[in-house]
């Protein structure tokens, strides 16, 4: 295979520009999910509420599967904490450069939990409080989540695989405690 030499660095344009070959010109394809249950929280209203678990402690709240994918709660019993994937549904449309809760400088995206994001998926790592495999309910505690909410998967949160020891958390070093006591205001409401 022939490659060509960038002139400058004499290596290949792949590999000055750091991204996989032919990166530029394909074009990512349309994914689509459907719920696979609503969860149900008393947060009734974006503003006001917890945006992290731990600023929602003894919130209860739980997950209402899609009665033919009950069955898959069956050991969920066994773990404390679960992590919960889900459509933030109350945002449209997002910003790249943002203003997050803990902090007033404009960040990327990508280096926030903002909800407003190009693809509105959520996530919240939420305490067990009991399975009812028959009724295809998840029961929840620590829930941040708008009720009526679409999710998209449930995954057993284990600590060995989802806990890194040593981890550094960028420009939310000594701001992440502050979570406990923030709370949503309308600087991600929709704009339209």
């Amino acid at each position: 295979m022939h490659q060509t030499l960038s002139q400058e660095s004499g290596q290949a344009p792949d590999q000055v520009s750091g991204q996989a070959p032919h990166a530029q010109q394909q074009q990512p394809q349309p994914v689509a999910f459907q719920a696979i249950g609503v969860l149900h929280s008393p947060h009734t209203e974006l503003s006001g509420m917890p945006i992290q678990p731990v600023g929602a402690r003894g919130v209860a709240g739980h997950i209402a599967l899609r009665a033919e994918l009950a069955p898959g709660l069956k050991d969920l019993d066994g773990f404390s904490h679960v992590i919960v994937l889900y459509h933030l549904h109350g945002s449209q449309g997002f910003e790249l450069l943002v203003t997050p809760f803990l902090d007033t400088e404009q960040r990327g995206v990508f280096a926030t939990r903002a909800p407003r994001r190009p693809n509105a998926i959520g996530l919240s790592v939420l305490e067990v409080s009991g399975v009812d495999v028959a009724g295809g309910v998840l029961r929840l505690n620590n829930v941040d989540i708008l009720d009526g909410t679409p999710v998209l998967d449930i995954k057993p949160y284990v600590p060995a695989f989802d806990a890194w020891p040593g981890q550094r958390t960028g420009w939310m070093q000594g701001k992440a405690a502050e979570a406990d006591a923030c709370r949503s205001d309308e600087r991600f409401r929709s704009q339209t």
